[in-house]
């Protein structure tokens, strides 16, 4: 059933995510008239990301939104450790930042989402339509002038002066587009879970668990622990072939005072697989069309910096963006602009992941007896370069600011 319905607005941003949202927020605030269109008729998908970094908090604090947002329910992980061979290592201390956030908040994405959407709509500007599903793009000559999409089987035509594309790791905007990514090939997949916490457990809110050639990474939630099971690319077919028996007991041998909670995991249908991805486009950008967060760079979870570098992108788009929006004409050079900003961060935090990825996470899955690479080692030894790790993991490359907020 189709009626072609048309609307037209300023800015089309397709995608709920926390790129998206966020920047709805910021341009609506500006007066940027801005359509979001969510394929999902509500924010709530399991296991996505929680983690909320200090560089977020402090643009929200800009905003005057960061202490609204402590006001509900969340955890703080405040340092990372490694446990393994009978030993833990502390390998980020983030309360010797200086910043006025030295944690990384741990809030369902849901309720991140559904706290940055109520914001957004406080201001007139702002529209969202959920529910809606993108199957095609307008094209005026070489120009992307909007989308059409299907919503309640109808399909209908939003027109813009710039498309927004922040629809994750698998955007289907770039297919419409026809662009494709630079991949790299991360040697590792996860399978997803969670079971409950109990009182006082997690008081430094995130551990990683290495030994017998595994990897357990558990992160603290307001009601339980959110754990990734690393296993080697590929590999997670022959552990589901031995049975969730099986799964549980690898779960106790590496962490035991799992022991009287695994049988939460009732079936694989409790375990969610993620194939880790990590890829980057060469042009961010086409005329009337951007894409940011994962759409633009696919991150691997390592060290949970995606939502970071999504939010990143959120804030410069915002920054070089909207006056050119409220003047009424984007050119190619502000899309480049936006991507200018961004790409060298993005390429140096893809790049630290992938020395992780080697150096640790690789190591962990494939050796018995696992330790820190010497250099590491090293680096955490020493006072005055301790806590480069921790900076970068909670601030990013180098620290964001919106402009006149």
């Amino acid at each position: 059933m189709s009626d072609h319905r048309q609307s037209e607005t300023g800015c089309i941003i397709v995608g709920g995510g926390p790129a998206g949202v966020l920047l709805s927020l910021l341009l609506a605030r500006k007066g940027v008239e801005v359509t979001l269109l969510e394929m999902h008729r509500d924010f709530d998908r399991d296991l996505r990301g929680d983690t909320v970094h200090a560089s977020t908090l402090e643009v929200l604090d800009q905003l005057g939104l960061a202490e609204p947002l402590h006001a509900l329910p969340h955890e703080k992980i405040q340092r990372m450790v490694i446990n393994a061979g009978g030993r833990s290592v502390e390998v980020a201390n983030l309360t010797r930042l200086k910043t006025k956030y030295p944690y990384i908040m741990m809030m369902p994405q849901s309720a991140f989402l559904e706290f940055l959407c109520s914001h957004a709509e406080q201001y007139p500007s702002f529209h969202t339509v959920m529910g809606a599903q993108v199957v095609d793009l307008i094209r005026d000559g070489d120009r992307i002038a909007g989308v059409r999409y299907r919503l309640d089987r109808q399909e209908r035509e939003l027109t813009a002066l710039l498309t927004v594309a922040c629809d994750g790791r698998f955007s289907r905007m770039r297919t419409l587009a026809g662009v494709e990514a630079e991949g790299q090939a991360p040697p590792m997949d996860a399978a997803w879970f969670r079971v409950s916490r109990r009182a006082g457990e997690g008081l430094e809110g995130g551990a990683f668990h290495a030994g017998l050639g595994r990897l357990l990474v558990m992160l603290v939630r307001p009601d339980d622990w959110q754990i990734a099971y690393v296993f080697p690319k590929g590999d997670f077919q022959s552990v589901r072939d031995q049975g969730i028996e099986h799964f549980r007991a690898s779960i106790v041998e590496l962490v035991p005072w799992l022991a009287d909670r695994v049988d939460e995991i009732e079936s694989f249908h409790d375990v969610h697989l993620l194939k880790v991805a990590s890829d980057r486009l060469k042009r961010w950008h086409q005329p009337g069309l951007l894409f940011i967060g994962d759409a633009a760079h696919v991150m691997s979870p390592v060290g949970g910096i995606g939502i970071n570098y999504a939010i990143g992108d959120a804030v410069e788009a915002a920054n070089v963006l909207t006056a050119p929006l409220l003047e009424g004409k984007v050119s190619e050079a502000d899309l480049a602009e936006v991507q200018r900003r961004r790409e060298r961060p993005t390429r140096m935090a893809q790049r630290m992941q992938g020395v992780l990825q080697d150096n640790i996470v690789a190591r962990a899955i494939r050796e018995q007896d696992f330790d820190l690479p010497l250099p590491m080692r090293i680096v955490l030894a020493i006072p005055f370069v301790r806590d480069i790790p921790a900076r970068i993991l909670a601030l990013g490359f180098s620290r964001l600011r919106l402009r006149a907020p």
